[in-house]
């Protein structure tokens, strides 16, 4: 078994607080996939009518303590679109994107069914976004403090998405990274619900942070 060292960078939440936000995330949760519901059916019916592929995505990602996890999303790019191998995300003019994808994607609709994730534990709702194992080892040739992230659980949202927006390079990641490593060190229950309102001034809104 791998023994993380995670250095002079430590969590900001004691083990209290910690599994406090466990169980908020996991009973909110469940209300929002009950209030969301009548969009959940929309957008299935909006991605089966385009294209008539499979309406969830998933992709294995690198959660809390190195381990690997399916996330979840509304898909919103072609069938196949990375047969080539691993692409970054570009947030406009990508090709790969279905009409109906590029409006999930803009008003962050397609996030909806990573509240499953959360249910179960793989994420929560504000953390550092979680990344593919291929995109976290070129990181980590530039930068090993990646690792410290292992300490939490990955978010649905994080003030390094909100203020990086996509990261379609890897020097975007590197600066998105500095951001998950102070939000890490000094994440508070203010900090994550002040990172909620502005995920949520972001998604009605459009503003930017």
């Amino acid at each position: 078994m791998t023994v993380l060292n995670y250095g002079d960078i430590t969590d900001g939440m004691n083990e209290i607080e910690r599994d406090t936000k466990r169980l908020i995330d996991f009973f909110v949760a469940i209300i929002c996939i009950i209030i969301f519901s009548p969009l959940f059916v929309i957008c299935y019916f909006a991605i089966k009518k385009e294209d008539h592929g499979p309406v969830i995505f998933k992709q294995e990602r690198i959660g809390r303590f190195g381990r690997p996890f399916y996330i979840y999303k509304f898909r919103s790019m072609k069938v196949n679109a990375e047969k080539n191998g691993p692409q970054l995300a570009k947030h406009k003019n990508d090709s790969r994107m279905t009409k109906i994808g590029k409006f999930l994607r803009h008003h962050h609709l397609d996030e909806l069914p990573q509240l499953w994730n959360v249910i179960k534990g793989d994420m929560s709702f504000v953390g550092p976004r979680p990344e593919r194992k291929f995109y976290i080892d070129k990181i980590m040739e530039k930068d090993s403090r990646y690792s410290y992230l292992y300490q939490i659980r990955p978010g649905v949202t994080s003030y390094a998405t909100l203020a990086n927006g996509y990261t379609e390079t890897i020097e975007k990641m590197l600066k998105r990274l500095e951001l998950d490593l102070s939000y890490l060190e000094h994440r508070s229950w203010m900090l994550d619900i002040k990172i909620l309102g502005m995920t949520f001034l972001k998604i009605v809104f459009g503003r930017k942070f």
